[in-house]
């Protein structure tokens, strides 16, 4: 017990000194939070993506579509399970800056193939039975308050022309980590209105969506699938999904690095601040720390009062700094709406956080404690008044 107020006396005799250092480690963990959360936000889709999907695209470029009678072909493969496709749409709702994805898909087979979206029965019955009809996700929803039976127009950028859509159902996410913020109609519309206005571009596909049974088995099953179609006029490139989704991480790599060089020189500023205040604590109690050896204060014991001083300092800005980090995450998240489907602070982050101010702790106080612990009696008392 007197272990802790000497401690807790030390940590406040400078109460200026402590808090601005608090201050500084708060502002530094709520910044470090913050940044591995979108560095983690950039590679949700990719984290959460399913080990029995593969992704299957033209081998040139996801430009470049597919042919609508690939997917027999496809299902005929060995280890398919299911096969389905989608189509980018990139339409535009009122203005540009409402961006978020966009998707036709054949209904039937698209949506069973991801189990993680929720959609009451009723609804996906209204969605499967309306040829306009669209569902759209729960954050979608909350974010522009679409409601089922609301009428959606987008202005079409790749399919030109303004096309209106019924909300039929929202979708929920299995957990905090699925992606709401999508946007799904049918594909046979799309193909119905290109066969009348752009017959070139009718029936194809931007990608096939193919199940497996196991998920060992994915290398062998995207061979086998891009072999079938070697020296064809449209080849293929098939991956796993989280493959395809690391490819767009990819394109964006510098500003990840950039993103997570950033949040360890956060700390390291910190690092050396508070060195620097456990450095001038030391300094001035250079006498203190004489007389408590001469009264019979081991230097082990010594040692342990600047540490947990140090790491008093370091945890209490450290909890304030990973509480705050919560709300913050959750008003950015509602400032960024769509732009990363996925935002939330995770365990591995807090507990991140939480290494960061120990580290941060020990560090201040590793070099102070090795100067008290070698300090001799005569050296610290010459430093009385």
């Amino acid at each position: 017990m007197y272990y802790a107020k000497l401690v807790l006396r030390n940590a406040l005799r400078h109460k200026l000194r402590t808090g601005l250092t608090m201050l500084g480690i708060f502002v530094a963990i709520l910044a470090f939070g913050l940044l591995r959360t979108v560095v983690e936000a950039w590679f949700a889709g990719a984290e959460n993506a399913s080990t029995t999907r593969l992704i299957t695209r033209n081998s040139i470029s996801l430009v470049f579509p597919l042919p609508i009678t690939y997917g027999e072909r496809i299902r005929q493969v060995e280890g398919v399970t299911r096969v389905s496709h989608a189509n980018w749409f990139g339409g535009v709702y009122v203005s540009e800056k409402n961006f978020f994805p966009q998707f036709a898909v054949d209904a039937a087979t698209y949506l069973p193939m991801y189990p993680e979206y929720l959609i009451a029965p009723e609804n996906m019955k209204a969605f499967l039975l309306d040829r306009k009809g669209c569902v759209v996700g729960r954050k979608l929803a909350q974010q522009y308050g679409f409601k089922v039976g609301d009428v959606v127009p987008l202005r079409g950028t790749i399919f030109p022309g303004t096309w209106d859509f019924v909300v039929r159902a929202i979708y929920d996410g299995a957990d905090a980590k699925t992606d709401t913020s999508q946007f799904f109609f049918h594909w046979d519309y799309l193909n119905e209105i290109l066969k009348k206005t752009v017959p070139r571009r009718a029936n194809t596909v931007g990608v096939y969506i193919v199940g497996i049974d196991q998920s060992s088995r994915a290398a062998a099953v995207s061979a086998a699938i891009d072999l079938g179609f070697r020296n064809s006029l449209a080849e293929t490139l098939t991956e796993t999904e989280k493959a395809f989704q690391l490819g767009f991480v990819a394109m964006t790599e510098a500003i990840v690095v950039a993103i997570q060089v950033v949040s360890f020189l956060v700390i390291f500023i910190i690092m050396a601040v508070m060195a620097n205040t456990m450095a001038m604590t030391a300094r001035e109690r250079l006498a203190e720390y004489a007389t408590m050896k001469a009264l019979g204060f081991g230097p082990a014991r010594l040692v342990a009062l600047i540490f947990g001083e140090s790491f008093a300092i370091a945890l209490a800005g450290a909890a304030a700094g990973i509480a705050a980090t919560f709300p913050v995450a959750d008003w950015f998240a509602h400032r960024l709406g769509t732009l990363f489907p996925v935002f939330g602070v995770s365990r591995h982050t807090v507990i991140m956080q939480l290494a960061a101010a120990l580290l941060v702790g020990a560090v201040a106080a590793l070099f102070p404690g090795l100067r008290a612990a070698r300090l001799r009696i005569v050296d610290g008392l010459r430093n009385i008044g």
